[in-house]
């Protein structure tokens, strides 16, 4: 079967169980019983198998199943589960319905506001209907004071012609349709600021509550009966669980139903969730002073929610009245009084440290008061091991870090009893939740029930979770490139460059490869040699050298003169041997004596 078909099917069940209780005279929401379906579904005591379709008979099995459920008048898991849709469907966040007030004014001054900016006014009595149209507007949006009242009408005037004379409409007549309306805008503040600072100052103000005065007087008066309201609830769940404990030690034997008195125990435990999922917002009411009609409108959609919640806990209250549940010798305690018990238990964080398993501490662990533990606070031990016991967990005890999630327990006792198999213990919760549907909401079970999620997870979508700091002076380095590289180069975006290719390998079809070898190849092979590579080598050697140079030798012919009578004269003569030639031997002459 196809998604689309099996969705239409369910539809079909769904019409069809709505209308059946309608003809009991019980009228039900699709919402409602598309819950129920999937509540029926997933009890195990009903034997459906979701892995196969469901046939003719299974499916009026369905439809019988979730009718008697849905027109069972006397069961708080109804009405817990009524309370649950009907949370889901009205109540979002604070802007929400803020967005919601201000879209559905809009569109209740869209016709006024289209009538001004498509106006074509030409004669003076049509400028001086525009006028009064343009007062209506600024009145209506602002909200301060009634259009039909003479004082507030003449008083907005005033205001307005103070900054947008009569004479300015020529003007506004030839802007476009948005800026129009923007203008409109614009003198709609204005004109409130004037009207505001005029009350403030004792010179007008008529029609203006005094939104701080009655803020003053109904958010007190909310919060005590929000706080009436929990602590009625409170006390109820505390006999509920001492009565549901004392049944399982085996104390009391005879009393009420105890599935009976489980339901009605999920009951005021998620009437006490929603209570105090409502009671911050008034204290943000008391908190907010610039947008005092904003908050009178969340006020009364608030206090809307708070009265429509109070039927859905008539049931319970009906069953087990107090002369049911006064058993004697039962002691009820309250939630301050089971954790002031357990105050001064810690378990040894040496137990149980496995790979996946350790314990935090509200000493050693940064935020600690922040962490989201597992079922909403209550003790996960208590669940599992005495099916569906709501019993609100010490996180002074120690929480257990269990495979990224977080469990609190009611005693030292129950810690150590789940550390030894927290995966039993967690499907036992699990199939406790099959049986009380209602828990998946109250526990926040969305990840073990995908098919529904809760109002705390779909609403607050900014909402983060804080994971505890438990250790701190870390690095981490990244990779410069996480994904490897896949380039083609082969990839040509030319479509001409393609036909190209296409071409080449159409003409490889058509070729032949051919080969040949030449006798000067024939039989080579390749050679190697090795060598000494040539290193730098020097030498030095000394030569003693001369040269010879020829000895000058001058003689001079004819100093000693040639007498009176012969004039003296000197004869230079140059008798140096050249160096080419070979020496002189000095041959002297010796002249005898007379």
């Amino acid at each position: 079967m196809s998604r689309a078909q099996a969705e239409s099917v369910i539809k079909n069940i769904i019409r069809e169980i709505a209308q059946e209780c309608a003809s009991k005279g019980q009228a039900v929401s699709e919402t409602l019983v598309a819950f129920m379906v999937k509540a029926v579904v997933l009890d195990p005591a009903n034997e459906f198998n979701v892995d196969r379709t469901l046939t003719k008979d299974d499916v009026q099995k369905l439809i019988r199943l979730c009718v008697d459920r849905l027109m069972d008048t006397r069961s708080p898991a109804l009405d817990t589960v009524k309370m649950q849709v009907y949370f889901d469907m009205n109540y979002t966040t604070r802007a929400d319905f803020l967005d919601e007030h201000r879209r559905v004014l809009e569109s209740r001054l869209l016709p006024v506001i289209r009538e001004i900016t498509d106006s074509r006014a030409r004669t003076r009595e049509e400028l001086e209907s525009l006028y009064r149209k343009i007062v209506s507007a600024v009145l209506l949006r602002s909200g301060l004071g009634s259009p039909t009242d003479i004082a507030v009408v003449r008083e907005a005037t005033a205001a307005l012609q103070s900054v947008f004379p009569q004479t300015e409409l020529g003007t506004f007549m030839t802007l476009t349709k948005r800026e129009k309306e923007r203008q409109l805008t614009e003198l709609t503040m204005i004109v409130t600021g004037i009207r505001l600072f005029n009350k403030e100052c004792g010179k007008g103000g008529e029609g203006i509550d005094d939104l701080p005065a009655i803020l003053n007087e109904a958010v007190p008066a909310t919060t005590q009966s929000v706080d009436g309201e929990i602590q009625s609830t409170l006390r109820s769940a505390y006999k509920y669980t001492a009565i549901v404990e004392a049944m399982h030690k085996g104390q009391v034997k005879e009393g009420p139903s105890i599935h009976l008195l489980k339901e009605a125990l999920i009951n005021t435990r998620q009437h006490e969730t929603f209570l105090r999922i409502i009671l911050p917002q008034f204290i943000h009411l008391a908190q907010l002073w610039s947008s005092f009609q904003d908050e009178m409108v969340l006020l009364s959609v608030l206090s809307n929610i708070l009265a429509s919640l109070e039927p859905f806990t008539r049931g319970h209250k009906e069953l087990f009245s107090d002369d049911v549940l006064n058993i004697e010798g039962l002691t009820v305690k309250t939630d301050e009084e089971r954790i002031q018990e357990t105050a001064e238990q810690r378990v040894n964080a040496k137990d149980y440290q496995v790979e996946d398993k350790d314990w935090l501490f509200a000493a050693t662990t940064k935020n600690f008061a922040k962490l989201h533990l597992q079922y909403r606070g209550y003790c996960a031990y208590t669940l599992g091991k005495f099916d569906r016991l709501l019993v609100p967990a010490n996180p002074d005890i120690g929480v257990m870090r269990y495979r990224e999630h977080y469990y609190a327990f009611s005693s030292k006792e129950a810690a150590y009893e789940f550390a030894q198999n927290p995966q039993e213990i967690i499907g036992l919760v699990a199939e406790g939740a099959k049986k009380s549907p209602e828990l998946i909401q109250l526990l926040e079970l969305h990840t073990q029930f995908s098919t529904i999620t809760p109002y705390s997870q779909s609403r607050e979508a900014g909402k983060m979770i804080e994971k505890p700091v438990t250790k701190c002076d870390s690095a981490s380095q990244t990779d410069t490139h996480l994904l490897e590289s896949n380039i083609v180069k082969t990839y040509a975006w030319n479509e001409w460059e393609l036909r190209r290719k296409a071409i080449k390998l159409a003409n490889l079809r058509n070729k032949v490869t051919h080969a040949m070898q030449t006798n000067g190849s024939n039989m080579r092979r390749d050679n190697e040699t090795q060598v000494y590579l040539p290193k730098e080598q020097t030498t030095q050697t000394k030569m003693d050298n001369y040269s010879n140079v020829s000895k000058p030798q001058v003689f001079l012919e004819g100093m000693r003169g040639g007498g009176m009578s012969v004039p003296t004269v000197m004869t230079k003569v140059d008798l140096t041997v050249d160096v080419s030639e070979p020496p002189i031997v000095d041959q002297f002459y010796v002249r005898p004596k007379n």
